[in-house]
Order: C-alpha cells, then structure tokens, then sequence
C-alpha cells in the first residue's frame, strides 16, 4: 500500500506505548477532519499518553512517530498565553 502522506506532519497520541526496536505501539492522529488509528513505530520507546509527531508514513496504516513538544508552549507550564 502507498505511504499516507496527509498523516506526516500531524501529531498524536500514543494509546498504546512504543517499544523501540521491540516492536510498534498505536497512536490516534487527529486527520482529515477526524481522528484515526495507526500502528506507530519509533527509535526510542515511548510511553503510552505521549504527545508524538508522525514524521514518516510507511503504508498499509503504519507511521514512524517521535515524541513532541509544542514550541508555543515550551516554558508555559499552565499552557496560559
């Protein structure tokens, strides 16, 4: 199946944790105007809850994900602007 290029870019979280080399978690993307599931794979495991950045897709509803912060709140511990 071809890569899901709408995915790459949007970011996650990871409903069940990555393992790394061990073997993929699930993460829910927000996408296409909707929420959808995929298997996701990751360098470093991951834990289950964790904000991920989907930044490869491989098809057949699998992504490469890594974990993410939002710059815009970086040092905003309340999230308040």
């Amino acid at each position: 199946m071809a890569p899901d290029e709408a995915v790459v870019g949007c970011t996650g979280k990871l409903v069940v944790g990555t393992r790394g080399a061990g073997g993929p978690g699930e993460v829910l993307v927000r996408v296409r105007g909707g929420t959808e599931t995929f298997l996701a794979y990751s360098d470093e495991p991951l834990d289950r809850g964790s904000t991920v950045l989907v930044i490869e897709s491989r098809g057949s509803r699998q992504v490469v994900v890594m974990a993410w912060a939002d710059p815009l709140l970086a040092g905003d511990e309340d999230g308040a602007r």
